[in-house]
């Protein structure tokens, strides 16, 4: 039973991760119901653990557009000065996570911070898209060195549970005067530097005593959130083009009354 509650995280992990909603939210809400009971540091490794392979699912579907060493010269030279951009942009987390990083998950990763953050997310991205500004910044490339670092600061909001990275980034970047296809690409890029590292770190931090069990769960979790994450940026992509996030901050406004009810009940 176990093995399949992990399927069913990563699902969960997959599916959420680059959408603009909070996987974290969504994680809160399943936990009791998916609970892997296997000690509360396992559990928090393992939710962030997941993220990786689905960083790896950016790689793979972006590949040609981040893959420096291939193409003419000049698409070359263009894809170097993107990552550049990505490195301007990860600093600022880099820095906060390794200030704050223990003080958030001592005191913020619950329910009702979730919730306040699902709520105030959502109807900060509605507002933003009632405003029907014309964006400036219709390429990737096309973002100044700068209006990088910003989004950099922005990303740095996601640090509080339930205010979700993707939508942080993507309000970031649209405030800045970016596209959404746009604020949603380098969301992802961002995505693959910032999401190393937090992982890289929860496992320094905890993954020693883990059993060949837990290693095997973190690998099904993984697998599957991967398959998953793959498919949702495809769809996500194509959504983007022709449709608003409006849908998302409904959504997010009805998940963060969801988890506050489910807070309340459990109480």
């Amino acid at each position: 039973m176990v093995y399949i509650k992990a399927i069913l995280l990563g699902i969960v992990e997959g599916f959420t991760e680059f959408l603009p909603i909070s996987s974290t939210g969504h994680l809160v809400l399943v936990e009791d119901y998916l609970s892997l009971d296997q000690g509360q540091a396992f559990t928090n490794t393992f939710h962030v653990a997941i993220q990786l392979p689905a960083i790896a699912a950016v790689v793979v579907y972006f590949w040609s557009r981040l893959w420096p060493f291939s193409g003419p010269r000049e698409a070359q030279r263009q894809r170097l000065l993107l990552w550049t951009k990505i490195i301007v942009a990860v600093l600022p987390a880099i820095v906060l996570g390794l200030l704050f990083d223990d003080l958030i998950e001592a005191h913020l990763l619950s329910p009702v911070p979730v919730a306040i953050a699902l709520l105030v997310g959502g109807i900060i991205l509605i507002a933003i898209e009632r405003r029907h500004s014309v964006a400036r910044l219709t390429t990737t490339e096309a973002l100044p060195y700068l209006t990088a670092l910003w989004i950099g600061f922005f990303q740095c909001l996601a640090m509080i549970p339930g205010t979700s990275r993707s939508a942080s980034t993507i309000i970031g970047a649209m405030l800045l005067g970016a596209s959404r296809p746009v604020a949603a690409e380098f969301s992802f890029f961002l995505a693959i530097p910032t999401m190393l590292g937090a992982t890289t770190l929860t496992l320094a931090k905890h993954s020693g005593g883990f059993t060949p069990r837990q290693w095997a769960l973190l690998a099904i979790g993984g697998i599957v959130s991967f398959v998953t994450a793959y498919a949702v940026i495809a769809a996500f992509m194509g959504y983007i083009r022709k449709h608003d996030f409006q849908v998302f901050g409904y959504y997010r406004i009805v998940l963060g009354a969801i988890v506050l009810l489910a807070w309340l009940f459990r109480g």
